[in-house]
């Protein structure tokens, strides 16, 4: 384990997560709140939520990678595999069918704001946060971090690379989402987050059985 900083494992890192998320019920989610608040406010509460999520999913990589290193590989490679399968069946299924997951997310949304009160900076910051740090608790990017920080040992860096390229995220759905969702479909974005994950999950398989 090193707590050095890795340029390479952190540009790897953000390029596994930043096309993992896009096409998330978080992103959506961050879009819709955008028109509800006040911009900064909105993106530097989801900022915070994916700050916090990341130290988790890192913590818990530590914890797998204090196993059997050939164990931590078969494992991190079926997490990316099974996280391949998820974004290319989810991306293939999404193909007309994004209106209807915005008008769901923005329902939700909608339920909390109503629920929560206030439209200022505070309401602001404190709704986004609830939203985007319950949505992410078990979701592939934080599954996908886990097993990148076991893979390769390198925490600090994976935890750079996964909450900057989560943060970028953020700041398109706030900035850019409603643009970019016209231009680029989600679900194009999706599937090339799970053949960047298929990748990733044949090479851990080659270390594996290289030993």
């Amino acid at each position: 384990m090193s707590w050095t900083l890795d340029l390479a494992v952190l540009l790897a890192t953000f390029l596994v997560i930043f096309p993992a998320e896009l096409p998330d019920k978080s992103f959506i989610a961050t879009l819709v709140l955008a028109t509800r608040f006040p911009r900064l406010w909105v993106w530097l509460g989801a900022t915070i939520a994916f700050g916090i999520q990341m130290v988790i999913a890192v913590a818990a990589g530590q914890l797998l990678s204090l196993l059997p290193e050939r164990l931590v590989q078969g494992v991190t490679a079926v997490l990316f595999a099974v996280g391949a399968a998820l974004l290319v069946r989810a991306g293939l299924r999404a193909r007309g069918e994004e209106d209807a997951e915005e008008a769901e997310e923005a329902a939700e949304v909608d339920r909390v704001v109503s629920e929560r009160g206030g439209s200022g900076a505070l309401a602001a910051f404190g709704t986004t946060f609830a939203i985007i740090f319950t949505a992410e608790w078990g979701d592939l990017t934080q599954l996908i971090t886990a097993g990148q920080a076991a893979r390769t040992g390198a925490p600090l860096s994976v935890f750079l690379g996964a909450w900057l390229a989560l943060t970028a995220v953020a700041g398109f759905g706030v900035l850019v989402g409603d643009w970019l969702q016209k231009r680029v479909p989600l679900w194009r974005i999706g599937i090339i987050g799970g053949v960047v994950l298929a990748i990733l999950a044949v090479v851990t398989l080659v270390e594996l059985v290289r030993g």
